[in-house]
C-alpha cells in the first residue's frame, strides 16, 4: 500500500520506486512532479517562477515599473487543503489536494484526476491495467505514468491522459501548419527555425496545462489518448490550473511564469528591415529617405554579418566607420537601431580561445565541436552557463550598448544545429536531449539581465524562438525564415494566435515572407500588400525579407574571411506604384492606432492578455466563435479578417454573438452571431469595430 505524508502544503506519495509530489502553485493551480529517483529535485523550476507563493502583478496598478520576473501585488495562492481518504495517516488509501478552483484526487490505485469547484472532470490520467478497479479492468497493463530507464542514466518519460470528445486545444507555441485547434495534432517538443515549442495549452474544458520540461520529446493529442513524452529527464513536472474563461486561464498561467514588461514606445510603430543593409551608408540612406518622404519609422535593423567574424560581436570598422555618429543621427530622426546578435563563434573569432578555455561553448558528446558549418566552422555559446551569458553580454555592452544601442535581434536562438541530432550535443546544464528547449529563454535572459543592470527598465529583444516563460525576459518572438506564399501567410496567422494563447504576447512575422519573394513580380507584390495590411494589426509591425535577386558581396573575401551579400531592396517604395500608396496608408493607420496599441501592450504586461487572440477569447460563450480560425480580435475592440488567398477581393467573416459590429470602412452595422460577406479591395482588408468603438481606422 502506498505511503502518504505532507511536506508543508505539499502531498507526497511513495509507491515502491515512484515518488509523487502535488502542491498548490499559484491561484487555482497545482504542480505535479514524479520521479523514480530517491528524491524529487526541488532546485529547478524551469518555466515556473521561484516558489509556489510567487506574487503576480495587480491588474489595477496605476504607476511604477513592474519587473515581470519578480512580480508584485497580491499573493498568487488561493486557500489550499489536503485530505487523506483514510484517517490512518501513512496508510491512507487515497488523497485529495485542493487549491481554490481545482482539486486533484488520487484514488486507491494511484491514478489522478483533476476537477473544478463544480466537480466537473477537467483532466484524468489514462490507465489500462488490472489495478484500475474503480471502473474496469484491462489486460493491456499500460500505466499512465511510464518512467523507464535510459542506458547511461536518467529516465525516459511517457505520461498519458484520457482524451475527451469535443475538447479543443489552443496554444503550444508556433508550428508551420494552418491549425489553430491542435486537437488531433502530433507536435515535436523541440525548436527549429520557424518552430517554437511552448508546451502550454488552454483547453476548451476550462483548464490550462504546462508540461514543465525542457527535454526533447513529443505530444500527441489523439482521439484515443493525450500523450506527453520526454527522451531524457530526471523527473516529470507539470502544472495545471482551472478557470472559467481563456482570459482567466492565461492570467493564472502568466502569474506563475511571468509577464512581458511594458512595451517601449519604439516597439509600437513600424520597424524597417532587410536581409541585409551592407554598410552604414546604405542603412542611413534608407532611414533618411523614409523621413524625407514623411513616413513613420520607429526602428531600423542592422542584420547579420555586420561583424568581421562570427563571435566577434562588433561592427566591422570598414563598413561601419562611425557607429556612435550613426546611432546619434538615427535618434535625432526618432529611430532606434536594432542590432543582430548570433550565438555562433567561429574558429577564427577573436573570442574563440577564451571561450573554449572557460567552457563557454556547447560541447560535443562525440566527434568534432562544429555545431554549424555555414560561412565558417562555428560552435554556439552555451546560454545555460551563467558565465557564458555574462561573457556575451559584456561584449555586447562594450561594442553596442555604450554606443546607445539598447535593443537586439537574438537570431539562431533554437539554436539551429547544422544537424538536428540532439544526442550529439551537451550543455553546461546537461545533455541537449534533456535541456535544449530552455536555450532560447536563457539566451534572452543574458540580454534582459544585462540591460536591466544598465538601467533599461523595459528590455525589448527580437528572438527567433521562445519557450515557456520567455515572455518575462522581454521576448519578441518571430516566426522564422518562412516562405513567401499565401500558404505561408495562412500558417503565420495560426502561429501568431497560438503564441499568444501560449503566453507569448509579443510576436511578429517577416512581412511578405523571408524566402523567394521577387520585388518585380506582380504575384509577390499582391502577397506583400496583403501581408503588410495584416501586419498592421500584429503586436509588432515589421517588414523583413530576403528579396530576389540576390546581390553577391563585393569583395567576396576580405582579410581571408568570406563575406555575405544582400537581398534586393525591401523598402515600401520597392514594390511598384500600385502598392506604394496602400503601404503608406497603412503606415499612417498604425500611427493613428498607436494609443490603442499602447493600451493592448499595457494589458499584456498587467494581465498576460494576448494582443492578437482568437475570437473565442473575448466571446467564450459563443460556440461558433470556437469554430472560426481565419479572423481574430486585435484587442477587445477590433475584429481583423486578413485576406489569405491570392486574387480575393471579398471574404466571409463571422461576427461573434453578444456584440454589434460596425464595418470600419463602410459604417454598416451588423448584429453578432452571423456571417457576413465583406469587401476586400486592393486598398484594405475587412475590419469590424465592436459595440460602437471609435478607433481611427479611416483617414480623415
Amino acid at each position: 500500500m502506498a505511503l502518504y505524508h505532507r511536506d508543508g502544503e505539499a502531498l507526497l506519495r511513495r509507491d515502491d520506486a515512484e515518488l509523487l509530489r502535488i502542491e498548490p502553485w499559484g491561484r487555482d493551480g497545482l504542480r505535479v512532479r514524479v520521479t523514480r529517483n530517491p528524491q524529487i529535485d526541488l532546485s529547478q523550476n524551469w518555466a515556473l517562477l521561484n516558489g509556489p507563493e510567487t506574487p503576480f502583478p495587480d491588474s489595477h496598478a496605476e504607476s511604477g515599473v513592474r519587473d515581470p520576473v519578480r512580480g508584485n501585488g497580491s499573493p498568487a495562492r488561493s486557500a489550499a487543503s489536503i485530505g487523506l481518504q483514510d484517517a490512518s495517516g501513512h496508510h491512507a488509501r487515497g488523497a485529495t489536494v485542493t487549491n481554490g478552483n481545482i482539486t486533484a484526487t488520487i484514488n486507491e490505485e494511484g491514478w489522478i484526476n483533476f476537477t473544478n469547484a463544480r466537480g466537473a472532470v477537467l483532466l484524468e490520467e489514462f490507465w489500462r491495467n488490472r489495478k484500475r478497479l474503480d471502473r474496469f479492468t484491462s489486460p493491456l497493463n499500460q500505466d499512465a505514468r511510464e518512467i523507464q530507464g535510459n542506458l547511461g542514466g536518467a529516465w525516459r518519460l511517457c505520461f498519458r491522459f484520457e482524451a475527451r470528445e469535443g475538447e479543443k486545444i489552443y496554444g503550444l507555441g508556433q508550428y508551420q501548419d494552418p491549425y489553430l485547434d491542435k486537437k488531433g495534432s502530433t507536435l515535436e517538443l523541440a525548436h527549429r527555425n520557424g518552430q517554437s515549442s511552448v508546451p502550454f495549452y488552454v483547453s476548451s474544458l476550462g483548464y490550462g496545462f504546462l508540461w514543465n520540461n525542457p527535454a526533447v520529446g513529443r505530444v500527441d493529442f489523439a482521439r484515443n489518448v493525450t500523450q506527453w513524452s520526454a527522451s531524457v529527464s530526471d523527473q516529470a513536472d507539470y502544472w495545471i490550473c482551472a478557470a472559467d474563461t481563456p482570459a482567466e486561464i492565461l492570467e493564472r498561467y502568466t502569474a506563475v511564469t511571468g509577464r512581458v514588461p511594458e512595451m517601449p514606445e519604439y516597439g509600437l510603430g513600424f520597424t524597417q528591415c532587410r536581409m541585409r543593409y551592407r554598410n552604414q551608408a546604405e542603412l542611413m540612406g534608407v532611414a533618411r529617405e523614409h523621413k524625407r518622404r514623411g513616413l513613420p519609422m520607429d526602428m531600423i535593423v542592422a542584420d547579420f554579418f555586420h561583424w568581421p567574424v562570427q563571435g566577434d560581436w562588433r561592427f566591422d570598422e570598414e563598413d561601419w566607420p562611425d557607429v556612435p555618429g550613426m546611432v546619434a543621427e538615427l535618434k535625432s530622426l526618432g529611430i532606434e537601431l536594432m542590432v543582430s546578435i548570433w550565438p555562433t563563434v567561429d574558429t577564427r573569432s577573436e573570442n574563440r580561445a577564451a571561450m573554449e578555455e572557460a567552457g563557454y561553448l556547447i560541447q560535443a558528446e562525440r566527434s568534432h565541436r562544429i555545431n554549424m558549418n555555414w560561412m565558417g566552422e562555428t560552435a554556439f555559446f552555451d546560454a545555460t552557463n551563467p558565465g557564458a551569458r555574462a561573457f556575451i553580454w559584456e561584449k555586447a555592452r562594450e561594442n553596442y550598448f555604450k554606443h546607445g544601442i539598447k535593443t537586439f535581434w537574438l537570431d539562431e536562438a533554437e539554436p539551429e544545429f547544422g544537424i538536428y541530432d540532439f544526442d550529439l550535443f551537451r550543455y553546461w546544464l546537461g545533455p541537449a536531449l534533456k535541456v535544449t528547449n530552455v536555450y532560447p529563454m536563457l539566451y534572452l535572459k543574458a540580454f534582459y539581465d544585462g540591460l536591466r543592470a544598465e538601467g533599461v527598465e523595459n528590455p525589448l529583444n527580437l528572438v527567433r524562438t521562445a519557450w515557456a516563460g520567455s515572455q518575462r525576459y522581454g521576448a519578441l518572438a518571430w516566426s522564422g525564415d518562412i516562405h513567401s506564399s499565401f500558404r505561408s501567410l495562412r500558417e503565420q496567422l495560426a502561429a501568431g494566435l497560438s503564441m499568444g494563447m501560449a503566453g507569448i504576447p509579443w510576436w511578429t512575422t517577416d512581412i511578405g515572407g523571408f524566402h523567394s519573394g521577387r520585388t518585380d513580380s506582380e504575384e509577390f507584390r499582391e502577397l506583400l500588400v496583403r501581408w503588410f495590411q495584416w501586419g498592421t494589426f500584429c503586436p509588432v509591425f515589421r517588414l523583413h525579407g530576403d528579396r530576389l535577386p540576390f546581390r553577391p558581396p563585393e569583395p567576396a573575401i576580405r582579410n581571408g574571411i568570406q563575406r555575405f551579400g544582400s537581398g534586393s531592396d525591401n523598402e515600401i517604395w520597392s514594390f511598384g506604384e500600385k502598392a506604394y500608396p496602400v503601404l503608406c496608408a497603412h503606415l499612417r493607420l498604425r500611427e493613428r492606432l498607436r494609443p490603442y496599441v499602447r493600451s493592448l501592450h499595457r494589458a499584456a504586461s498587467e494581465t498576460g492578455a494576448p494582443i492578437m487572440r482568437p475570437l473565442f477569447y473575448d466571446f467564450p460563450g459563443d460556440a461558433q466563435a470556437w469554430e472560426h480560425e481565419s479572423a481574430y480580435m486585435f484587442g477587445p475592440d477590433l475584429l481583423v479578417a486578413p485576406i489569405l488567398e491570392a486574387g480575393s477581393t471579398e471574404r466571409d467573416v463571422y461576427l461573434p454573438a453578444g456584440a454589434r459590429w460596425t464595418n470600419a470602412h463602410t459604417g454598416e452595422v451588423h448584429e453578432g452571431g452571423r456571417t457576413v460577406r465583406a469587401e476586400a479591395p486592393w486598398e484594405h482588408i475587412p475590419l469590424f469595430l465592436r459595440d460602437g468603438a471609435t478607433l481611427p481606422i479611416r483617414e480623415e
